[in-house]
């Protein structure tokens, strides 16, 4: 259902990447500035896997990706997979989501990372409004931004989700972020 450029995703699927998959689809049509993943996952019995088994596959693919520290666990529950531990940058903590997203079995995944730095918190501000500008798909003069002690508040609109993952990709990428909070609307709140 599409109301106003919020898309509501219902129904079922074979498996949880599927489910990310129409999200993602949802999120590329344009005028999108809100999608609601209402979609369930029905894992078929011959894809069906054990908690235990779906743990030990999530910690072996963990294990051997570079990008993911030796700080991150997991547990399984019902097909849900929860990862906690800690991490220090934004990325690492996407990319365990992204290692996990295609496996067989899963029917979700629970992101209790929590981002802890070992750099310092001197200045953020200037690298994040520097990146905005040197993206070519940001209009930089739309964004406002605001550090305060490593947590950064970004303000202003953005012409598409396509923007919108891009500003918030050059948030999250300057060294000493530990949260973005995202006051950011999509859509056409600038009169164009």
């Amino acid at each position: 259902m599409v109301k106003g450029g919020a898309v509501e995703l219902a129904g079922h699927v074979d498996s949880f990447w599927e489910k990310c998959a129409a999200e993602g689809a949802a999120w590329r049509v344009g005028h999108v500035n809100r999608v609601t993943n209402g979609i369930r996952v029905v894992v078929p019995f011959n894809k069906q896997r054990s908690d235990d088994d779906i743990a030990l596959a999530a910690m072996g693919r963990l294990e051997w990706n570079y990008l993911v520290p030796e700080t991150v666990e997991v547990q399984v529950a019902n097909g849900v997979v929860t990862v906690s531990g800690t991490v220090e940058r934004q990325q690492q903590k996407q990319e365990v989501e992204r290692a996990l997203c295609t496996m067989i079995g899963i029917t979700g995944i629970r992101n209790d990372i929590v981002i802890q730095l070992q750099v310092s918190l001197a200045d953020v501000k200037a690298p994040i409004e520097a990146a905005l500008r040197r993206n070519a798909l940001i209009d930089s003069s739309h964004i406002k931004v605001n550090v305060v002690h490593g947590v950064v508040s970004l303000r202003g609109t953005v012409r598409s989700h396509i923007e919108y993952e891009e500003v918030m990709h050059a948030a999250w990428t300057a060294p000493g972020v530990i949260n973005v909070e995202d006051h950011i609307v999509i859509g056409s709140a600038r009169g164009e």
